[in-house]
């Protein structure tokens, strides 16, 4: 059964700025996309108990770290994974937010595509407005890669989602050898899992926190990890779209 969302209307928090050094030019910055907030509904196994899936890591990371903590992780430090070579760090400005700085721009009378963007932009950065979305990270030598997902700076810039992803179901050619070879590397990946985490506790292929599906969950696929928090997600966007209606600024109307 699908669970449809209620949004939690939320008091505006000011939010932390990038400083004047934030360049542009050296930084990826994507506009936010629609997100999909109902969630299948999920059972616990009749024999199974409750998962900590709060505090399972990927690789180290886990869910509700600060960017700044994973970013150390992996910048800072020598770590299992690096940033991949192009926009390892991705920026977005939440959709509502930009349609209020869009609005005020223009009736700053800009409206010429690109000054319109830098406008957006620079109003964005000094309100506080861009923060870290995606964090990529790759270990070339073995095909295996990792998605880290934050929220905005409304909820302090937490990790809510981390996908991890390798080759194992992978076929190198058509020759039987290479069924043989995806099937042995995908028993070494579970077996791996199961080491780990332990036997999922809902269905095959899912570990579950509780029985609401916005709490924390792992789900595992063939070469793949999905570590997501869907309640925090849907309480950062809520946060947002009422912060950024309590702060679109209107013309002064009269009447």
């Amino acid at each position: 059964m699908k669970r449809t969302l209620i949004f939690l209307m939320a008091l505006f928090t000011p939010l932390v700025a990038f400083g004047d050094d934030f360049d542009f030019e050296n930084f990826a910055i994507v506009d936010d996309t629609e997100s999909d907030f109902v969630a299948e509904s999920v059972d616990l196994n009749s024999d199974a108990t409750i998962a900590p899936v709060g505090s399972f890591d990927i690789a180290g990371v886990m869910l509700g770290m600060p960017f700044e903590d994973v970013q150390t992780l992996f910048f800072k430090t020598k770590g299992l994974y690096s940033p991949r070579k192009k926009d390892s760090i991705i920026y977005t400005i939440h959709r509502d937010w930009k349609y209020n700085l869009d609005y005020e721009c223009r009736q700053q009378g800009i409206y010429v595509p690109e000054k319109l963007e830098q406008c957006i932009n620079s109003l964005a950065r000094d309100r506080g407005l861009i923060y870290a979305s995606e964090l990529h990270l790759e270990r070339p030598q073995t095909g295996e890669t990792m998605t880290v997902y934050f929220t905005s700076n409304a909820t302090d810039n937490l990790v809510w989602r981390v996908v991890y992803k390798n080759d194992v179901n992978e076929l190198e050619g058509d020759a039987e050898k290479f069924e043989n070879q995806r099937q042995k590397k995908i028993l070494a990946f579970w077996e791996g899992v199961l080491d780990k985490y332990g036997a999922p506790n809902s269905g095959t292929d899912k570990w579950i926190s509780s029985t609401n599906a916005y709490d924390p969950m792992m789900t595992a696929y063939y070469g793949a990890l999905d570590l997501l928090d869907k309640g925090r997600r849907t309480s950062d966007e809520s946060k947002n779209i009422q912060s950024s209606r309590e702060n679109f600024r209107a013309k002064p109307y009269a009447f």
